[in-house]
């Protein structure tokens, strides 16, 4: 008997026409790894019973996120926000922790799912932070990584990476400031900038600032053994 493969919801954004929107790259990520993509527009109901349905989530990147989520008011230097997308994912990510299924979050996604645990977001790193920051949005192609990241021992993303320092793309002008348990620091940039997380207290709860799913394009290692990682672990929880 053929196993089935697990259904990992895909969340979208919403272009320019109104049309729902999703990256290939998203897509073909999630297939090379043996999940079933399947996407959720924006807008979006009855998300509990969805989440019943679903074997994995991945948060892709988009704009960014509303501060009023965590307590700010809009810096100058706040990009667009997209409030019915805020509020659709904060609920897909709580509905899916308190199920303990697995959740896989890229650039704003990652951002998003340390808003849902409580944590805070810088709204721009380079008028909130120091001056002397490494190019956090690269101009070279993203399927191409540009700068390095450390990696926290024993944690997920160093059992894909198999060492502890990699070299990742980045696409980002918010990034993650403080966070709250469960979730801990498992990368770190250069230049201090929190990288990664994951949860102490779910089988798998993972967010990376940089975009994986452009680098399996090229093939990187690191980058299809996560999003292995997390299609098995949704498998396992069919």
């Amino acid at each position: 008997m053929t196993e089935l493969k697990p259904f990992i919801g895909v969340t979208s954004d919403i272009d320019e026409k109104g049309d729902t929107l999703v990256q290939t790259r998203y897509i073909t990520a999630v297939r090379r790894a043996g999940g079933v993509p399947i996407i959720l527009p924006v807008g979006m109901e009855a998300i509990d019973e969805v989440c019943t349905h679903l074997d994995g989530l991945l948060l892709i990147g988009g704009e960014d996120v509303d501060p009023s989520l965590f307590g700010e008011e809009p810096h100058r230097k706040l990009g667009k926000v997209f409030p019915q997308r805020d509020e659709m994912e904060l609920a897909l990510v709580k509905a899916m922790a308190e199920r303990d299924k697995p959740v896989l979050g890229i650039c704003r996604g990652y951002q998003i799912m340390n808003v849902a645990f409580g944590g805070t977001l810088y709204q721009d790193i380079h008028a909130q932070l120091a001056d002397d920051l490494l190019q956090h949005h690269q101009l070279t192609d993203l399927e191409f990584a540009t700068h390095l990241v450390d990696i926290v021992p024993d944690s997920k993303l160093a059992e894909c990476a198999g060492t502890s320092e990699i070299r990742v793309n980045t696409l980002h002008h918010q990034a993650v400031k403080e966070i709250q348990a469960p979730l801990v620091v498992t990368a770190m940039a250069k230049d201090g900038v929190i990288e990664a997380f994951e949860s102490s207290e779910h089988r798998f709860f993972v967010g990376v600032q940089w975009h994986p799913e452009a680098l399996v394009k090229r093939d990187d290692a690191t980058s299809l053994r996560l999003f292995e990682r997390f299609v098995e672990a949704a498998r396992e929880s069919k």
